[in-house]
């Protein structure tokens, strides 16, 4: 095992792998659910295996950028072939028994699942070996692990189309410096894309939401292993051993929660087809409804002066009207009872005094008003990205998603949204809909 200065592209190909959040999560679920001491990310090629991303629990002793002699691996095999690698235990195995690999690292069970990128080049594998026999054959085994890496593959090819989305709009902005009667218009659309590229690259940096879909299934299982364990076994662990397992159990709650909510970000998506003549009043109660139990709990007054029908798609708004009002229930003042009102009114853009609306298109301006904690108006914009969050989440429970998926459901209505807010006085959320 050792490490030594690498070529760039290799370096490169290393820094890509720390940039996908996801894959220190897809490590950590591999050895909690197969038992499994090391997990890694490897870049493999005809000369190289190097680390590019590791869980080590069994202190085998690779991180980041350490390189094992390929001749040494089974990964050089699994390069050559293309196919996978998979042993529940090597001394019961009719081929790895002897093997040089197992005998030289000392390993008893091993997985090795090949990476591939959109142009058919072996990228390296997803691999995971402990000193101990482990199932690893099981078919939940392996479709998680073929799935952790088709998720990594996805990763890399994003990472790679950015690059060259990056590079050509470079190109074509030294290009356009040198013309002079078009350079004007030209540097606009090049602004409009940069933005928009931005906008893009700032939600793949965040998180990707198709990750969060696939890592459903693995979280069950520990779920499930959790709730098996406090069943039969909290009896028998030590006031350390609870306090560990309560923290496991506290963690897999809060992903399962990040992930439902990045399911609900992906799926608020424009559908023209499916907008409809809906109740505001009758959403409204059914969502006060929904509501109740947090309510009561809170002591909160609920004002509701909603009486308009519009054209809008129904499950969207539902969640829309959800999280602002539930938005304002959990951020409340102590000591003090919240009052949340809910209203609405129709009329012609130019009637609103509000930029970007159309002055002679009619909009319907629903209104969400309480006396809660409030906030600074400069970060009146923030609060709409994702994963953002300007008060402590110790304090207040959430995932910083809500807020964005209302700004995405309301860009899906091609309207607008405004947030006003003072500290310790409360806040009023604007959303206006075309009609």
């Amino acid at each position: 095992m050792h490490m030594k200065h690498l070529p760039l592209h290799l370096q490169k190909d290393i820094n890509d792998i720390s940039q996908i959040s996801a894959i220190p999560i897809m490590l950590n679920v591999i050895c909690q659910t197969t038992g499994m001491g090391f997990a890694a990310v490897a870049r493999v090629t005809e000369e190289h295996w190097i680390t590019c991303s590791v869980r080590d629990d069994i202190g085998f002793g690779l991180k980041p950028g350490d390189e094992l002699e390929i001749k040494t691996t089974i990964c050089d095999e699994i390069r050559q072939s293309g196919e996978g690698v998979i042993i529940d235990s090597v001394k019961d195995h009719p081929h790895f028994c002897s093997h040089h690999t197992p005998l030289m690292y000392g390993f008893q069970s091993y997985i090795s699942i090949p990476i591939f990128k959109n142009d058919g080049s072996f990228f390296g594998t997803l691999c995971a070996i402990d000193p101990n026999p482990n199932i690893v054959t099981s078919e939940a085994v392996t479709g998680m692990f073929k799935l952790f890496a088709s998720l990594i593959s996805f990763h890399l090819n994003t990472l790679d189309s950015v690059r060259n989305i990056e590079s050509q709009f470079i190109a074509e902005k030294v290009f356009n410096i040198q013309l002079e009667k078009k350079v004007f218009e030209r540097t606009q659309q090049l602004e409009k894309s940069n933005k928009e590229l931005i906008k893009i690259n700032k939600e793949l940096q965040s998180f990707n939401y198709i990750s969060s879909h696939d890592l459903q299934e693995p979280l069950r299982k520990i779920q499930t292993i959790a709730s098996l364990i406090e069943e039969r076994e909290i009896d028998n662990l030590t006031e350390r051993g609870k306090d560990y397992f309560n923290r496991i159990r506290m963690s897999a709650a809060k992903m399962q929660e990040l992930i439902s909510d990045l399911l609900k970000y992906s799926k608020t998506n424009p559908d023209e087809n499916n907008f409809k003549n809906i109740d505001l009043n009758s959403i409204t109660k059914e969502i006060i409804q929904d509501l109740e139990e947090v309510i009561r709990r809170k002591e909160a007054n609920i004002v509701i002066d909603v009486k308009h029908k519009i054209n809008a798609l129904d499950f969207q708004v539902k969640q829309l009207l959800f999280n602002l009002i539930s938005n304002a229930l959990k951020f409340i003042k102590t000591n003090n009872k919240p009052i949340i009102k809910v209203s609405d009114k129709i009329g012609l853009g130019k009637s609103f005094d509000i930029d970007n609306l159309i002055p002679n298109v009619e909009y319907c301006c629903i209104t969400i008003e309480d006396n809660g904690i409030g906030f600074e108006q400069k970060y009146s914009a923030k609060i709409f990205e994702l994963f953002q969050s300007l008060h402590q989440r110790s304090k207040y429970e959430g995932t910083g998603i809500g807020l964005t998926i209302v700004k995405k459901i309301v860009e899906n209505h091609n309207g607008i949204i405004t947030a006003h807010g003072e500290p310790d006085k409360g806040a009023v959320f604007s959303v206006y809909l075309p009609q």
